[in-house]
């Protein structure tokens, strides 16, 4: 090949990460329309519930080109569907567009979808090409494999601290990052289905858990309370965004909380990953405390590490910052004087 098709699917990737955080739990996906090295149509998914990128792209077609659409070629970066979900197949849009070639970037692992809509594009007659740009398409939606083949949500977990290594002081929380990364994190929740802290940052930190400093959806707040020892006042029990308190099952949950009741005498990560497999979120950000972040890398039941470590606040003692180990480096940059660290998981949990 020369590069033509990788050179569209790579466009396919940017329109699909304009629907962060809006689509799940669907993948984003992008689409383009291609008429002799000529973009005739492109669009993406944009909320859930609405349309696909396919019906999208090529409902952008302009009226001039839409007699081009038979002799054209449309790339995906991911397999379209061919079940009827919340909208129609985009298999049989294609289909009946009479599009001679699909160029797809990976294969749908959802069982209602993996391997039908290549099926039937193939069984009209049509071309199909797969695997262009396979791992960034794979990547762009992580949060969806993962859920999907590991029946569990994406994991992240995130930490500022110090360039000594703490995440607070004796005392209590500080302030270690810079309002210009504390807007990075805000966009960090918005792309996650939700959020979660343990008791101790819940009590002390009396976090929003909310994406007020970015746009897009706010994140379901997962809190982790045993003994709903976290005081009602709390912003966690506003109504500005939906909270679920992760409860020892002997707990009666009291009227207007809604409890995850689960064995705290048991291994606890399996059951709450199970539970919230169950209630399709694909996705969380783990952001304290220390003792809860560390129990995710003990276990390995986490995909990704962001770490900020600020410039601004030096302690000379306080609590430790977790300690990732079984991790590859992924990349580090700076954003107004913080570091911030990414690490993935090696092998499978």
């Amino acid at each position: 090949m020369d590069g033509t098709h990788e050179l569209f699917m790579q466009r396919c990737i940017q329109l699909a990460q304009l629907g962060a955080g809006l689509t799940a739990p669907n993948p984003m996906v992008g689409a383009v329309l291609v008429h002799n090295g000529r973009i005739i149509g492109e669009g993406y998914h944009q909320i859930y519930g609405q349309a696909h990128a396919e019906v999208n792209c090529l409902a952008s077609v302009a009226e001039a080109d839409r007699p081009l659409i038979p002799q054209s070629t449309i790339y995906v970066s991911l397999e379209p569907c061919a079940h009827h979900g919340k909208t129609p197949p985009c298999a049989d849009l294609i289909i009946r567009e009479q599009i001679p070639q699909v160029v797809i970037g990976c294969v749908d692992s959802f069982s209602e979808v993996s391997g039908k809509g290549i099926a039937k594009l193939e069984a009209a007659g049509i071309t199909v090409v797969t695997g262009v740009l396979e791992q960034a398409c794979r990547t762009l939606n992580k949060r969806f494999f993962t859920f999907h083949e590991r029946k569990r949500p994406y994991i992240v977990l995130k930490w500022a601290q110090t360039q000594g290594g703490f995440i607070a002081s004796e005392t209590g929380p500080v302030k270690i990052s810079t309002g210009i990364t504390d807007r990075l994190v805000h966009r960090w929740r918005s792309e996650e289905m939700a959020i979660m802290v343990g008791t101790r940052t819940a009590i002390l930190d009396n976090p929003q858990l909310n994406n007020r400093h970015w746009h897009g959806l706010a994140p379901i707040r997962l809190v982790l309370d045993p003994q709903l020892k976290v005081p009602r006042d709390h912003y966690v029990y506003d109504h500005n965004a939906l909270s679920f308190f992760i409860i020892d099952k002997n707990i009666e949950a009291p009227k207007g909380v809604t409890g995850i009741l689960l064995d705290f005498s048991l291994p606890l990560l399996p059951q709450l990953l199970e539970v919230l497999h169950q209630r399709q979120i694909q996705s969380v950000l783990v952001e304290g405390g220390a003792n809860l972040l560390q129990q995710f890398l003990d276990t390995g039941y986490w995909d990704e590490i962001r770490v900020i470590t600020g410039q601004q606040t030096e302690l000379l003692n306080g609590l430790r910052a977790p300690e990732p180990h079984n991790h590859v480096h992924g990349s580090t940059e700076m954003l107004d004087g913080d570091t911030i660290t990414t690490y993935y998981k090696q092998g499978n949990n």
